[in-house]
């Protein structure tokens, strides 16, 4: 029986621009269909863009043109992108396409004539931006406000046809019980389940305020709520222009902040339609860049494609699809920062993965009778058939943050292996055969990790090939290529070199790079300045400080610790850290829930009780100084804690231990 995997990414909302929160979920979802093709599996990629709405009917009035013109310019916008980000969706669905609106349709009769749909009318709180409705009590925090866009929302009141989603409650909690992994990570899952648990609510699915949109089938007053048109298309997109029916269900990529729509109405759609539900949802986190929100400012700012550009013509795109896929755990919210991607460029591609290769070359320009290997290379081997099991087991459980970091570790022990073995000194005694014996084992390195590093990062794969002599892989054969058999180089092929495939940066480049690529200076405005000095002649105002607080403060006597030895100091395993992902702990105000790369083979979870000094986006990205064998302290509920972060306190304030200069994750600190 022929393995499937269908993965989808959302249908992009066109109100905006491609960038690095679209980028980083249509990259995972090409990352994933790139691993499947190499499994042989037959795989279909698909994303699009979202095109109708009150929002897009206004903007387009706004600047004079017609909907479905504004539309056809940006969605021709994302199109572009993603080639340029080498991703490769087999399909790209466009809600304004006649396939999609006829699809749309179909499912909407469907459900209708199953009884699942009605006429009524409705009055409610509308965000425009979010086209979604919301009651009272979501705006409690925000009232009057989206608690998504902090805009007014509107006073909505017309009639309605009405998804009867309050009798699907039951069936929900029932399915959801019945599959454990149904949405992951499971703290969203959490959420999606309490939401649910409080009662769901008869869901308004057409509008008569606006006309851009799929006419309802029977009723063309009425058009489609946005989110059920966009929702059909992961299935719409299946039965045009050929059948691809087969490759049903599918696991959908979505960001978290529209969890609910994907796993709450699309399921109860799908039930109320008698159609099998998706395989799982997945929702990853926000992504912040340099440490800071991604603003509508900073997404029209900072492009994916010119950063790629600029990095590098040959290995940009794929040094930005690895540092998005590296240095956030899929699934958390993360950093994207450009020093960081500067500094894994130079330190893990160019140091490890260039490197090795360059190490190699120079002893492999002919083909030369290896001797007997010996444990060395028997080690060696054994570490890379242990990795390529390892590396499918991450990327089958949706972890390629988890797979690059095992695959990067191999590479690692390659170049130990190297430094240990030296070739040098044997080719330069002349005994060829034991340069070949050492370089024998490298090659199988190389080649083994051009397959399990090309759902990654196909064109560095594709430049290593080519350097080593192999063919390029194919992608469209969906051949079974990964190396769970490890290669045997034929005999007589000779390496033929190349350019380095990460050569270094010049300072001068590094700093063009940070300055073009850090986040636009934050305008001043003025009612946010500092106080003024003239002083107010309110009664209120306290013209002096207490005599008390005027007088010198006298320090207490700190403590001393007992003294210790050397050898107690050493055996503390003390790194640098780089904070990756970071959420504030439930019920718990003092703890952050963190996720900090301390150079292992995945991001250390940390539980710290520094949310009274940071917030989450404060504290992603930093350089701190971490503590990891210290002892696992269980917080309960499955929180637990496998390090501690280092701070320094006095009565005023807290503050984390940071590191000077770009040192990168896992370096020691002594």
């Amino acid at each position: 029986m022929t393995n499937r995997f269908y993965v989808t990414t959302p249908i992009y909302y066109i109100n905006d621009v491609p960038h690095l929160g679209t980028a980083y979920t249509t990259i995972a979802a090409d990352v994933l269909a790139r691993y499947h093709r190499l499994r042989g599996d037959e795989t279909r990629f698909l994303t699009g863009t979202d095109e109708h709405g009150l929002k897009i009917q206004r903007v387009a009035a706004e600047q004079g043109l017609d909907p479905q013109v504004y539309a056809d310019g940006l969605s021709a916008k994302f199109r572009a992108a993603w080639p340029r980000l080498g991703c490769a969706p087999d399909d790209f669905i466009r809600t304004t396409e006649e396939r999609h609106m006829r699809g749309a349709q179909k499912l909407w009769s469907t459900i209708k004539d199953a009884g699942h749909i009605y006429l009524g009318h409705y009055e409610g709180l509308y965000c425009v931006a979010c086209e979604a409705y919301y009651t009272e009590k979501e705006l409690a925090l925000t009232p009057g406000l989206c608690p998504v866009h902090k805009t007014p929302v509107e006073t909505v009141k017309e009639e309605s046809y009405f998804f009867k989603l309050s009798a699907f409650q039951d069936k929900l909690l029932a399915y959801y019980e019945a599959h454990p992994d149904f949405v992951r990570p499971a703290g969203r899952f959490n959420e999606v389940k309490s939401f649910v648990k409080e009662g769901l609510q008869d869901l308004s699915v057409s509008r008569t305020t606006f006309n851009w949109g799929v006419p309802v089938p029977g009723d063309d007053r009425h058009v489609m709520y946005v989110w059920f048109d966009a929702l059909s298309n992961y299935m719409t997109s299946l039965s045009a222009p050929e059948d691809n029916t087969r490759f049903w269900p599918a696991i959908h990529f979505v960001g978290k902040d529209i969890l609910r729509f994907h796993a709450i109405f699309w399921p109860a759609f799908l039930m109320a339609a008698g159609i099998e539900l998706p395989k799982q949802i997945f929702a990853h986190g926000f992504l912040t860049y340099c440490g800071e929100k991604m603003s509508k400012t900073l997404r029209n700012t900072i492009s994916p494609v010119e950063l790629a550009e600029a990095i590098s013509p040959t290995v940009g795109v794929d040094t930005v699809r690895y540092c998005l896929m590296r240095a956030i755990a899929f699934g958390q919210d993360g950093d994207f920062a450009i020093k960081d991607v500067l500094q894994r460029y130079e330190s893990e591609l160019g140091n490890n993965l260039g490197n090795l290769l360059n190490r190699v070359k120079p002893f492999t320009k002919e083909v030369l009778p290896a001797g007997e290997p010996g444990q060395p290379e028997a080690d060696l081997l054994q570490a890379v058939t242990r990795t390529v099991d390892a590396a499918a087991k991450a990327f089958d459980d949706l972890n390629p943050t988890g797979a690059i970091t095992i695959i990067f570790e191999v590479l690692t022990l390659a170049n130990t292996y190297i430094n240990d073995t030296a070739p040098w000194i044997a080719h330069k005694k002349g005994d060829l055969k034991r340069v070949a014996t050492i370089m024998s084992p490298l090659l199988v390195v190389l080649e083994v990790a051009s397959v399990l590093l090309a759902p990654v990062m196909p064109q560095v794969a594709a430049r290593v090939r080519e350097q080593l002599a192999l063919a390029p892989i194919d992608w469209s054969k969906h051949e079974a290529l990964w190396p769970f058999t490890l290669p045997v180089r034929p005999e007589g092929l000779v390496v033929k070199g190349g350019d380095q495939l990460f050569p270094r940066m010049e300072p001068e480049k590094i700093e063009a790079l940070i300055k073009a690529f850090s986040p636009p200076p934050k305008s001043t405005d003025v009612t946010e300045a500092a106080p003024a000095t003239t002083p107010s002649t309110t009664e209120t105002t306290v013209t002096a400080a207490p005599a008390e607080a005027t007088e010198p403060r006298v320090r207490a006597p700190i403590e001393a610790m007992p003294t210790i030895s050397y050898e107690d100091f050493a055996r503390l395993d003390l790194r640098v850290g780089i904070v990756v992902a970071a959420e504030k702990v439930k019920k718990k105000d003092k703890l952050l829930d963190l996720r900090v790369d301390t150079g292992d083979a995945a991001p250390r979870r940390i539980v710290a009780g520094l949310a009274a000094a940071y917030t989450p986006e404060q504290i992603l990205g930093k350089r701190v100084v971490v503590l990891c064998n210290l002892a696992p302290r269980d917080f309960g509920k499955g929180l637990v804690s496998e390090g501690m972060i280092l701070a320094a306190s006095d009565e005023a304030s807290l503050k984390v231990l940071g590191v000077d200069g770009e040192k990168i994750a896992g370096a020691k600190v002594s």
